[in-house]
């Protein structure tokens, strides 16, 4: 690669770093050159998490340099912590500094506590702490437990996860008579995914004995007592919920109140055309995997563009794209904008069935490290987007 290649710095070592390194290669080439500036080590599949506490799956971790070395990156280690926009210089949080020609900027977000009290589930390293509620209704010490849908949470497919499957653990150890209750500030249960899903979610909930109590916002719990609005407080003995989100906030980098960044929809950073950015670091309300590979996909048309590559960037338009754990058979979701209706089914909605669903991602994960069911695309599309066949109905054979 010459000296005058393009030069392309990515902050962070996730789905969107990831996603657009494999993007940029594929369109450009040797054309540009892309170095990651990443923190950690590994590279954590975490969609899993929710499974590990169960003992049903397990979250997997790899060592990020091959992958990034396979995507046809470099790995930096360190943290971005400082643009410079004029000089288009970004600096880490040891002083280290690298020029670019453009920055993609995908750091994800931080997980903040948001109900006082709870036990906030926030992915791998809050197995433990789950599991510890298990072994207490495996000891009778639990009759009630309650999982929570805080306000501003925008991604609330694991919540539902989590509730399904401590219900089937509960069947599956004969424990007795627990309540599972979910709280929700939504009207329905996953109504971002339409009404189809809402009632195929909502009759699971009900036949796992889970009660659903929507359109209620929770505080804090302490001594017993879980604060929800409308309506005072319910007593349970735990409570589950999940955490929200704060943005990177960088130094020389515009953020909303919550240091979210704000995007365009070309995935531009507001008023910049060289900075972009992409996943749970942007003001985008749904902080998710596969929104962040596609918003990824958008970046590096862009930056493809900018290096004078012949590409004609198209604007972000998400399609929401959730497997669903249950315990049982699991639920392909999806919802396309201005489709009539989402689409569900027990069998794979999209090809490779993955859980993180990126056009170049999911395929490169199930040839290097076997995360899904098959190690290649469908011919002719890396999404091998599918049409349900058969039990996609609220009444149908994946209903029941």
């Amino acid at each position: 690669m010459s000296d005058e290649s393009f030069q392309v710095v990515i902050a962070g070592g996730g789905v969107a770093a990831l996603e657009a390194t494999l993007a940029l290669r594929t369109i450009a080439e040797d054309r540009v050159s892309i170095d990651l500036i990443a923190p950690e080590q590994d590279f954590v599949y975490r969609p899993l998490a929710v499974a590990e506490p169960f003992r049903v799956a397990e979250t997997r971790t790899f060592p990020l340099a091959p992958l990034v070395d396979a995507a046809g990156g470099h790995l930096h280690r360190g943290r971005v912590a400082a643009v410079d926009r004029g000089e288009r210089i970004v600096v880490t949080d040891e002083g280290e500094q690298r020029p670019y020609d453009a920055l993609l900027v995908a750091l994800g977000g931080r997980p903040l506590e948001a109900i006082p009290g709870a036990l906030t589930f926030a992915g791998p390293h809050s197995t433990v702490a789950l599991r510890t509620v298990l072994d207490d209704i495996l000891a009778g010490e639990v009759r009630r437990i309650a999982f929570v849908l805080p306000t501003g949470v925008t991604w609330p497919l694991p919540l539902y996860e989590l509730a399904l499957l401590t219900a089937s653990f509960a069947v599956d150890h004969c424990t007795g008579d627990e309540e599972i209750v979910v709280l929700t500030p939504e009207d329905r249960p996953l109504a971002l995914f339409g009404d189809q899903a809402s009632e195929v979610i909502a009759e699971l909930l009900e036949a796992r004995g889970i009660d659903l109590l929507p359109s209620t916002t929770s505080g804090s719990f302490e001594n017993g007592e879980l604060r929800i609005a409308p309506g005072g407080s319910i007593a349970t003995d735990r409570v589950i919920a999940l955490p929200r989100l704060q943005g990177p906030e960088i130094d020389g980098l515009p953020g909303d109140r919550h240091g979210f960044l704000p995007v365009d929809d070309r995935c531009r950073i507001v008023s910049e055309v060289d900075v972009f950015a992409a996943g749970d670091a942007t003001n985008f309300p749904l902080k998710q995997g596969g929104i962040a590979a596609q918003q990824a996909d958008t970046a590096a048309a862009g930056i493809a563009a900018l290096a004078g590559l012949p590409v004609e960037p198209e604007p972000f338009k998400p399609v929401l794209r959730g497997l669903l754990l249950t315990g049982m058979a699991a639920r392909y979701l999806r919802n396309e904008p201005g489709a009539a209706r989402a689409d569900v089914d027990t069998e794979a909605l999209w090809w490779p069935p993955a859980k993180i669903v990126g056009r170049h991602l999911a395929p490169f994960l199930a040839t290097k490290l076997g995360l899904s069911e098959s190690e290649s695309a469908a011919p002719g599309d890396p999404l091998g987007e599918r049409r349900p066949t058969r039990g996609s109905s609220p009444g149908g054979a994946a209903a029941r």
